[in-house]
Parts: structure tokens; sequence; C-alpha cells
């Protein structure tokens, strides 16, 4: 079995990143699937951004993945701009990409929408690039957070209207989704998921916040007028906080409620605090001794391009091969396992 994900270098990450995603980048390289994880600095130029910012932002994100447990010598590490694999097969996919299903997408509308000056064509060919990321390895797994499903779905549809129309090439992938933490909220507007883009500064919790600036977050976090500590449609923000326990101590959300019934709201934020603090600790550790060594992460990065593209080339070749074209760029030669 193969695993494949992509976490977007913009902004740093927060506990949402953290549980809907890193968590799962983790524990898959322990279940002796290939596991491939990418940073996906081609996806963060789709808006407006700052170019160093974005070199910075990268460092960051992988000493992050680094920190928080992905091990090089476990799986694969790559970031996306090395592989120009992955663009070669975002054009030949946009052949059997429906323009209709792209216009449908939520994020290209919510994103397009806060554009001041321009909406690119990028950010609207975005999941086309996604499902290339995924479909260039025969991925068979891809955990992502419940934000992605929309997108992991367009995927699984190019994939078959691509092998409906050249042959069978492309390996058609699942979504793995978290079943408790898939879609953390903001704490100040809990109707909305947690984002360090659209989100507020003090509903958003950093992996790297101190451990005073998370205790202060998790004590201002809306709740309502009750005091029972449970899950409920009109309890937006203790079900974010009943969820975000669970997964922080390794518990099931019934349990989190009966062990809080009836200890009041103030208790139970302050226990919320405490576990975050502690669940988050050795990944901030860690971030401190491996961001400052820029040359360390860029020969991380090189180690993962060069496996990434013995997985890739053979399905490049294929693909060319099924559209008309060469199996192999003219000129170049390709190693691939076989």
């Amino acid at each position: 079995m193969r695993i494949f994900s992509g976490i977007q270098p913009t902004g740093r990450k927060h506990l949402g990143n953290y549980i809907g995603a890193i968590t799962q980048y983790v524990a898959g390289q322990d279940g002796g699937a290939d596991c491939i994880y990418c940073v996906v600095d081609l996806h963060a130029i789709t808006v407006d951004y700052d170019p160093q910012a974005l070199r910075e932002s990268t460092y960051d994100t992988a000493a992050t993945l680094l920190a928080a447990g992905l091990d090089p010598e476990r799986c694969v590490f790559l970031r996306q701009s090395d592989m120009y694999e992955h663009t070669e097969l975002t054009w030949l996919l946009s052949s059997v990409t429906a323009f209709g299903d792209l216009n449908r997408m939520t994020q290209f509308k919510e994103k397009s929408g806060a554009q001041r000056e321009l909406v690119s064509a990028g950010l609207f060919s975005y999941p086309v690039l996604m499902a290339a990321d995924i479909l260039v390895y025969r991925t068979d797994v891809v955990p992502v957070g419940d934000d992605q499903r929309q997108h992991l779905e367009l995927a699984r549809d190019i994939a078959i209207r691509f092998n409906t129309r050249f042959g069978d090439t492309l390996t058609v992938p699942e979504g793995r989704y978290p079943t408790v933490g898939a879609r953390i909220m903001d704490l100040q507007f809990p109707e909305r998921k947690m984002s360090t883009t659209g989100g507020s500064p003090q509903g958003t919790v950093l992996v790297l916040d101190e451990p005073d600036a998370i205790a202060k977050k998790f004590r201002s976090a809306v709740t309502d007028s009750g005091s029972d500590v449970r899950r409920a449609p009109d309890k937006p923000g203790i079900s974010n906080l009943v969820d975000i326990l669970a997964v922080a101590t390794q518990s099931s959300p019934e349990e989190i409620e009966a062990r809080f019934d009836g200890s009041g709201y103030g208790a139970f934020k302050q226990a919320v605090a405490d576990a975050v603090i502690e669940y988050l600790a050795p990944v901030r550790e860690r971030y401190h001794e491996l961001r400052p060594d820029a040359d360390g992460l860029e020969r991380i990065f090189a180690q993962g391009a060069e496996k990434a593209r013995e997985m890739a080339a053979p399905v490049m070749r294929d693909v060319r091969d099924a559209m008309g074209f060469r199996g192999v760029r003219a000129g170049q030669e390709v190693r691939a396992r076989q």
C-alpha cells in the first residue's frame, strides 16, 4: 500500500493541522506502507504571496513535520517544487477534468471571493495539481482533513475518467479521515474551522505557541450559556473542546463527557489547555533544534526528491504512452524501480 499527503507551507501550523494531518503522517510510517509526504509549495502561489516568506515558511513547515516525528529514513519527504513530474501531470490531467467540476469547488469560491485584485487561473485549477500530486505516485490512501474531502473526490473522478478514456493506468485513491478531530474549529468562532489565514488570532492555537499563550486562548474560548460538558448541535464551542481533549488525551469523546460531568466550564477549559500544552511540548522543543539548520533541511528535501522520482518515473512513462506521447522524455535518462 502507498500513502500520500501534502501540506501547504502557508502560515504557521495550528492545532487543526496537527490533529487532522500531521499525526496521521507520523502514524502512517509505522504501518508497513510506502509513505510519501510533501510540502506543497506550488499550491501556495495561487494567491498573493511574498517569495522570501514562502522560502522561510517552507523550512518552518519541514522542521515542524520532522519535529512531530516524520523520519526521512522511514518515509519519502519532499518539496513539491523539486518535482517537475507534478506539474507535467497536472497539464495532462487537465484534458480529462471538467470545467464544471472545478467551478463547483467550495474552496475556490471562498478564496476567489477574498481576493481583492487577481483571481488567478492557478487558484481555479488548484484541484488538478492536487490530483496530480496524488496520482503521480499511484497512491492507494490519502490521509486528509475533512475540509479536503471534495478535492479528494475530484482526484478520484479524474483518475476514473482517465482510465476510462486511456486504459487502466492510474490508481484510484481512497481517503482516510480521522474519526475524532477531523475538523478542529476556531476557539472564538466554533462554527468555522481553525485557520491561520481566515481564523481569529485568539481562536487559533499554533503548534509552536508558548504554554502561556495556549492557556490564555483556551481560557477565553467561546462556550455557551449552559454548564454541561457534552456534545450537541447547539453547543459547537463545547463540542469542539471535547473533541480536542479527546485527541490530546487519547480518550473517546464519551469518556471526556463522563469525566467532566458536573464540573463546569472553567475547570473543563483549564483541563483542555493543560492537556494541549503537554501534547504539543515535544514538537515545539524539537522544532527549535531543527529549524536553524537550513542546509540540513535542504539535504533532506534532496534525498526525498530522489526517492520520489524513482516512484513517479514509471507512472509518467505509462501516462505519456497511454496519451500518445513518447513514454520517456526525449534526451532524458530516467531511472525507475521496476
